[in-house]
């Protein structure tokens, strides 16, 4: 076994790959990508509601259908880039989601939005796992792959608070679907200057992509998560137990086939790694557990303090600020002290701010919400580039795109996991709200909802209707956030015990394989 430590080792990949730096600034304009998407469909959420009229499920639908496609995908969409080259997938991936980004923008019905979202998934499922795959290839020396995966996480975060800004500004200036259109300049970027940067890489000896596998892991996480979503909001009714049962079925299918396979999708032997398994325990968790606050923050800034678009974005940047920051130190601090020790203490400080939030009411000031979101970023930032160095360093380069896909599964998973249970938990709390006499039925969908009704009501009636539904959508939040600050706790004691022992430098030396 080779150690990737050996300075011989690091001095020969450093001269073969003098432009490695040049290379990840165009991975990180993807990561950009997808990132600032990801952001402004919650800031455009309120927009979406009065212009389409979705009910409160089709809502709930087009803000988690993209992490269902996504996650369903990212497994096959890796290893297809572990076979055909990652720089091919990932400059055909970025051309699809420009495209299909017009598509959302023009969006007419709450149908066609939510197809628009699917078929986004499939696009953006080619774009996270190639990046990392090469990162994984462009810097064989972990305190510079550290580093790397550092500025891709901050990048991702920078996204995030980008997202808003520039999605608020778009948003009072012009019509909602202008926020998707803003992939289109990134996109152009990202391919023009890809397609001379970029080195390809791919598995020398891939195997063949076995559409069979394809399918099953397709079916498996979708029919699984939606089960958990229908069961959430409506309980356990035998459709939903269907599919639950289909998709347990097709994900157990999937496993017994990739161990019975020569050259599987999925090298499923990885999870008996520890390391590997807690970091993408982790990320599912904390990702599950953020994800309310994260979807209906822009709604609580809006549609109860009276925030404009812009307004809310420039609130939400103290997450991204703080993310930033953590993701370009985290290597260093997780090799000075220890990973677990990082990871862990990332996520019990995400608990505790979530937990903070737990006192939200309608008027709580902004210096209290600011704070809150500067401790998120910081936690998320530590935990998430530390967990996705430690996942990239225990595999060969042949399965990077494969074991970067799992990470950005959980990732993906976690997220339309805790909008579908999270969500449910404000959508079911806010349905129950009392509201004067003659308020509107479709007033309970959303509160985007009440809003609009509320238009078109007499002046008191209209302040008692929005008084209401605004006292139990937040109500709503408080109990996500408490949830939230639960699941944050327990993953950040079992991340205590599952990285225990883990090292960058020693993972990366264990996963190591010659190469051929």
């Amino acid at each position: 076994m080779t150690s990737t430590l050996r300075p011989a080792f690091v001095t020969r990949e450093a001269r073969e790959r003098p432009g490695r730096w040049l290379a990840l600034s165009v991975l990180v304009l993807a990561v950009l990508l997808v990132a600032v998407d990801a952001t402004v469909l919650g800031l455009a959420t309120p927009y979406i509601s009065e212009d389409l009229k979705p009910s409160g499920t089709q809502l709930l639908w087009i803000g988690d259908v993209y992490s269902f496609v996504i996650a369903g995908l990212l497994v096959s969409m890796g290893s297809l880039g572990d076979r055909i080259g990652r720089k091919r997938v990932l400059l055909g991936g970025a051309t699809a989601f420009g495209a299909i980004s017009v598509l959302n923008a023009y969006a007419g019905t709450p149908e066609l939005m939510i197809l628009a979202r699917a078929l986004l998934g499939v696009a953006g499922a080619t774009l996270m796992p190639a990046t990392l795959a090469l990162i994984r290839n462009l810097f064989p020396d972990p305190r510079e792959r550290s580093l790397a995966v550092g500025v891709w996480g901050a990048t991702a975060s920078a996204g995030t608070a980008l997202g808003p800004l520039a999605g608020g500004f778009l948003l009072e200036h012009f019509w909602w679907g202008s926020v998707f259109l803003i992939n289109l300049p990134v996109m152009a970027a990202l391919v023009l200057v890809g397609s001379r940067l970029l080195p390809e890489s791919k598995n020398p000896s891939p195997g063949p992509w076995d559409l069979t596998s394809v399918v099953l892991s397709l079916v498996g996480m979708i029919g699984t998560v939606y089960a958990v979503k229908e069961a959430a909001a409506h309980g356990v009714r035998w459709q939903a137990l269907a599919v639950g049962l289909l998709g347990a079925g097709a994900l157990y299918g999937f496993v017994r086939r990739q161990l019975t396979m020569p050259v599987p999708l999925l090298d499923m032997r990885l999870f008996r790694q520890r390391g590997f398994s807690g970091a993408v325990l982790a990320d599912l968790l904390t990702v599950l557990g953020m994800s309310g606050l994260v979807f209906f923050l822009s709604q609580y800034l809006q549609l109860v303090q009276g925030w404009r678009p812009f307004q809310a974005g420039l609130g939400e940047l103290p997450g991204g600020v703080g993310a930033v920051a953590a993701g370009l130190v985290a290597g260093r601090a997780a090799r000075r002290f220890s990973v677990r020790a990082v990871a862990s203490g990332g996520l019990a400080a995400v608990g505790i701010a979530l937990a903070a939030l737990t006192t939200l009411s309608r008027s709580t000031g902004y210096p209290v919400l600011g704070a809150a979101l500067l401790v998120v970023g910081i936690g998320a930032g530590l935990s998430f580039t530390v967990t996705a160095d430690v996942i990239l360093s225990s595999v060969p380069r042949e399965q990077a795109g494969a074991a970067s896909a799992v990470s950005e599964t959980a990732y993906e998973l976690g997220a339309a996991l805790g909008i579908a249970l999270l969500g449910t938990i404000v959508t079911g709390v806010y349905r129950d709200f009392t509201g004067p006499a003659g308020t509107p039925e479709a007033a309970h969908e959303s509160l985007g909802a009440a809003v609009r009704e509320a238009a078109g009501l007499p002046a008191p009636t209209a302040q008692a209707l929005l008084d209401a539904a605004r006292e139990s959508f937040v109500h709503g939040l408080r109990l996500a956030s408490g949830v939230g600050a639960a699941v944050l706790l327990a993953t950040a004691a079992a991340a205590w015990f599952l990285l225990k022992g883990q090292k960058l430098e020693t993972a990366a030396a264990q996963g190591r394989h010659p190469e051929v």
